[in-house]
């Protein structure tokens, strides 16, 4: 298998996606640091780089371009991480869009530390986090909020939905479409399905996809 920054190019390229040198050994640096802070501190169940390159790295490279897409047009972006574990997408939206700010949100202590950590190791001035749990945060709203392992769409919308303001978005990184979730979402919720899109993650043989919510109306 060729070396993981090759490889890393390859994916980013088939993304559609620019990424510099600087780029590229950032987020090779932040899954070696995971890596290592994972002996100690669980950060994760991927124990080895390549599982981690795939299934963290080049996952949330997927949503970078549709994010950008979606997002366009506004001045200062400003995206909080919902649930965030050890910073993913978040650290990677950082790293990859150094003009936003991004806000990594979990309720365990030790990984909002380590997401800390890399904003100094990484030089990330966009990057930060917050021990919170996400419905005690009483900060501004923010553009979008998006998550990567939200149990539903109506627990997200319900949760973290109070955190967008009024033109911003939920978006749900997911396995499949549920159209049950999407029913339970619309009928509990002030919040309704706007768009869907697959996400077609290199070297991932899995399902993905990104759902876009706003508020209905």
């Amino acid at each position: 298998m060729s070396e993981p920054i090759t490889r890393l190019f390859e994916a980013a390229k088939q993304l559609g996606v620019d990424i510099s040198n600087e780029q590229a050994t950032a987020l090779l640096t932040y899954i070696e640091q995971m890596q290592r802070w994972n002996k100690t501190y669980n950060l994760t169940a991927l124990k080895n780089i390549d599982q981690m390159l795939v299934q963290h790295i080049f996952d949330s490279l997927s949503v970078v371009l549709p994010l950008r897409q979606k997002l366009a047009g506004k001045n200062a972006v400003n995206v909080l991480d919902v649930g965030s574990g050890g910073g993913l997408p978040g650290v990677v939206l950082a790293i990859m869009n150094p003009t936003w700010n991004v806000c990594c949100v979990d309720a365990v202590e030790k990984k909002t530390a380590f997401v800390r950590q890399m904003s100094g190791v990484l030089k990330l001035s966009n990057l930060s986090s917050q021990h919170i749990r996400i419905e005690k945060r009483t900060e501004p709203a923010v553009d979008l909020v998006i998550s990567r392992a939200f149990a539903s769409l109506a627990d997200f919308a319900s949760l973290a939905g109070q955190h967008v303001n009024e033109s911003g978005y939920l978006g749900a990184m997911k396995g499949h479409y549920i159209q049950e979730e999407v029913n339970e979402l619309e009928l509990k919720t002030e919040w309704e399905v706007v768009s869907h899109e697959t996400l077609s993650v290199p070297e991932l043989d899995a399902n993905r996809c990104l759902i876009w919510l706003q508020r209905k109306g």
